[in-house]
């Protein structure tokens, strides 16, 4: 899979056969690694904390539409100085971006990668979210993002949400 082939990572999600079958490599998928078949836990931890390539938002720009990444996730200055400069983003943009792609991994899997299903779930306010959109929960900070997904899991175990 090239590095930015959004089409391609979801299309895995709608053919399960198709899937990477580590957690690792499916977020590795969706951050642009290039070896992200051969990702385990660690080296995904580690290429984060280390700073992922400034490329690493093109596929969730490409699912979730630029200007909910740009601006919310990560600042555009952020994005163009690190690709001008030909260097890694910060470890706080890189988690970041991990902590969406996570979401967007589960809410992928939860709709066999249709994109108009995890839009209308992360854009559509939620009641268990005081009336919040999910997106802007979840990029308001790591705790955000880890009780969007905490919803999402418990929909996916089947407990009412």
């Amino acid at each position: 899979m090239t590095r930015g082939d959004a089409a391609a990572v979801l299309a895995g999600y709608a053919n399960r056969a198709e899937l990477p079958t580590t957690e690792a490599a499916r977020l590795g998928d969706l951050l642009g690694i290039e070896d992200a078949a051969v990702l385990s836990d660690l080296e995904l931890a580690r290429r984060v904390g280390g700073g992922l390539h400034p490329d690493a938002a093109t596929v969730l720009m490409e699912i979730l539409g630029r200007a909910n990444v740009v601006g919310p996730v990560i600042p555009e200055a952020t994005l163009r100085r690190a690709r001008n400069e030909a260097k890694p983003l910060s470890r706080e943009m890189s988690e970041r971006l991990y902590e969406l792609s996570r979401i967007v991994e589960a809410l992928s899997r939860s709709y066999k990668g249709d994109r108009e299903g995890i839009m209308a779930y992360l854009t559509a306010r939620h009641p268990l979210l005081e009336g919040r959109r999910a997106l802007d929960v979840a990029c308001s900070s790591s705790a955000g993002a880890r009780h969007v997904l905490e919803l999402i899991h418990r929909a996916q175990d089947g407990i009412p949400v």
